[in-house]
């Protein structure tokens, strides 16, 4: 066979293995699972971009660092009581977000002493309570490393209704909710409820991090609400636009990661934050080539 011959057929292999994938994700899509994780991933994607523009803007990355790691207690404690680990790390979450920044505010510790001193006591018990599961250990696998083809309907309504809530709360407060991002002193002197916004936050914020946990995984949701938000910062610096951007970021990317997970036979959480990295990097490089042009 010449040679010419063999270097087409080499080039015709990965064409032909692509068009398998592609014709493999176009029978997945015929699944319900498939479906859910989709509206899924547009709901979470939306929800994270959201709350990432604020988490950003208020430096509170290492607040929900620290729930999603200290979640690992909630999922634990889920899979020792044989409970849906789902169940216990709403509860949890809500309840160690709240608990750390009271400690924040009643003491004269910096911050991130804090969440350091609590995200490793928190990890330290979720290890011993993991070491005492014996058998399977699927349940705490998945939501460790995330698998958004797992999510149910009852993950999707609590998704929704985390979304729902957090919107109508954000959306009616925006006014203050940004005075209070920007300048907190001159929030507490115009009459806005500091104490209690900040505190609606927080457990709007560790509702949504046991609501992506499933999806995304302890490991990467911190990932999940800080990398959309912090490309959107890059395209837009008025808050609105951000805000926006944000959003459209973060749903477009968690399906487009979905997608990528289902074409390559890859973990679905980890494609999505991988597509959130690489969508990051890109836009960065588009900015830095077109200030050098100018």
């Amino acid at each position: 066979m010449p040679i010419s011959m063999n270097f087409f057929n080499d080039c015709q292999i990965p064409w032909l293995a692509i068009a398998n994938n592609i014709n493999d994700l176009v029978s997945l899509l015929q699944h319900p699972f498939m479906q859910r994780a989709i509206v899924g991933a547009a709901l979470m994607g939306i929800l994270g971009g959201m709350l990432g523009s604020f988490v950003t803007l208020r430096q509170l990355s290492f607040f929900s660092h620290a729930v999603g790691h200290a979640a690992l207690v909630g999922v634990a404690l889920g899979v020792l009581l044989q409970i849906n680990p789902t169940w216990m790390l709403l509860p949890f979450t809500l309840v160690f977000g709240v608990i750390v920044l009271y400690f924040i505010d009643k003491t004269d510790l910096a911050s991130d002493s804090i969440l350091s001193i609590v995200l490793s006591g928190a990890l330290a018990i979720g290890l011993i309570l993991t070491s005492q599961i014996k058998g399977y250990r699927g349940n705490l696998m998945a939501v460790l490393f995330g698998d958004i083809l797992a999510i149910d309907t009852t993950d999707l309504v609590l998704t929704l209704l985390v979304l729902v809530g957090g919107s109508i709360f954000l959306l009616s407060t925006m006014r203050q909710q940004i005075l209070l991002t920007l300048n907190p002193d001159v929030a507490q002197v115009q009459g806005v409820p500091v104490q209690l916004y900040r505190y609606a936050f927080v457990v709007l914020l560790s509702l949504a991090v046991a609501v992506a946990i499933k999806a995304v995984g302890v490991l990467l949701v911190n990932a999940f609400l800080v990398i959309p938000a912090s490309t959107a910062k890059l395209m837009s610096h008025h808050f609105s636009h951000f805000l926006a951007m944000s959003v459209i970021v973060g749903s477009i990317s968690s399906i487009a990661g979905i997608m990528v997970s289902g074409l390559f036979n890859l973990a679905s959480g980890p494609s999505i934050v991988l597509v959130q990295f690489l969508l990051f990097v890109a836009v960065f490089i588009w900015f830095k080539l077109k200030l050098k042009a100018a």
